[in-house]
């Protein structure tokens, strides 16, 4: 046993240091990034924001309605391939490009995936997900996807620190998904004790990455606009959002009334009501990872991801950066303990 004594930080510990802008407005900002992946040697451009692969956030409708705003989408693994089709069948190569195909680690994930992909060769991205990245499992799962389809666009996860995103990478990952436990929905931290501050991973394996040429996905922890800009400045190519798209039209969460409000039921993919909806419920092996919420019904989801990016311009005009791949080089983070007033209750 031992001690890491250095410091390990969240969003909520630091906040962005503004500096001097030649920037005149927020309309300024270009959100848009163009990335050319290491091993499809793919290219892809749109706002590197993606809704969170969960069966009450990623649906189809999502899909759809994030790619007008060029937002990728992990929609989730519990449609069927008969699904998949009629779902493809009817969409432009427009909103395709930013669709990620979801997968598990088994043989027959695997089998569906490949049936999945034989529809279009529009979809380019694969999301492979599991909770627990650091099984050897995942590395040779990748290492077999990758083979199968070489020229696809493979992220997976998710992991925490530096020597897993460099053996993914290395194995066949162009994007590493980060994240364990920060989640909204999220009861890893609480039931296994393991897990690590959302901003020091990023940064850590974003280093990583970097340096082997991949990229990374900040999973988890967001739950405002500030949050979002903190992974881009933290230096996560992609941020992937649950919590903060839940609750929308285009959900896909189950809608049900309580004290006369429409609400909306959002759970985490471990949690009991997704085993019991998807695995026949939890396995005496094992405990639930997530809990179970209901939100307030927030109409339309296209408001939610306009005010999202516009948080993310603004942060850009107090630092300087025009375009969003600056954000991380013109970002200096202070070390606070007060995030805002809530004198009038929190917003």
């Amino acid at each position: 046993m031992r001690i890491e004594q250095d410091l390990k930080l969240g969003f909520k510990d630091v906040l962005f240091r503004p500096k001097r802008s030649t920037l005149k407005s927020r309309s300024q900002v270009d959100l848009t990034r163009h990335f050319t992946f290491k091993h499809s040697g793919l290219t892809w451009s749109g706002v590197p924001i993606i809704a969170a692969n969960m069966d009450s956030v990623a649906s189809f409708a999502m899909a759809e309605s994030l790619a007008k705003h060029q937002v990728m989408t992990a929609v989730h693994k519990h449609y069927s391939v008969a699904q998949w089709a009629e779902f493809i069948a009817s969409q432009p190569a427009e909103v395709l490009k930013h669709v990620m195909v979801s997968s598990g680690t088994s043989d027959a994930d695997f089998i569906k995936l490949g049936e999945i992909l034989a529809f279009s060769n529009d979809i380019q991205f694969i999301c492979i997900d599991i909770a627990n990245g650091y099984s050897e499992h995942l590395v040779d799962y990748v290492r077999k996807v990758r083979a199968a389809f070489p020229m696809k666009v493979i992220s997976a996860g998710n992991v925490v620190t530096g020597d897993m995103v460099e053996e993914l990478i290395l194995a066949g990952a162009d994007i590493v998904k980060v994240g364990i436990g920060p989640g909204s929905v999220c009861t890893t931290r609480v039931k296994t004790g393991v897990g690590y501050p959302q901003l020091s991973a990023i940064i850590e394996c974003a280093d990583a990455a970097h340096g082997l040429g991949g990229q990374i996905i900040g999973d988890g922890g967001c739950s405002c606009a500030g949050d979002v800009s903190k992974a881009f400045g933290g230096g996560a190519d992609f941020v992937m959002l649950g919590g903060m798209l839940a609750g929308h039209t285009e959900s896909g969460g189950e809608v049900v009334e309580q004290d006369g409000k429409k609400m909306v039921k959002f759970y985490g993919m471990s949690s009991q009501s997704a085993m019991a909806k998807h695995s026949g419920g939890v396995a005496k092996y094992r405990a639930a990872e997530g809990k179970t919420v209901l939100l307030p019904y927030r109409g339309s989801v296209d408001n939610t991801i306009l005010d999202i990016m516009g948080g993310v311009r603004s942060t850009c005009t107090y630092v300087g950066a025009a375009f969003l791949k600056e954000l991380t080089k013109r970002t200096t983070f202070i070390r606070v303990q007060e995030q805002e007033n809530n004198v009038f209750g929190k917003e």
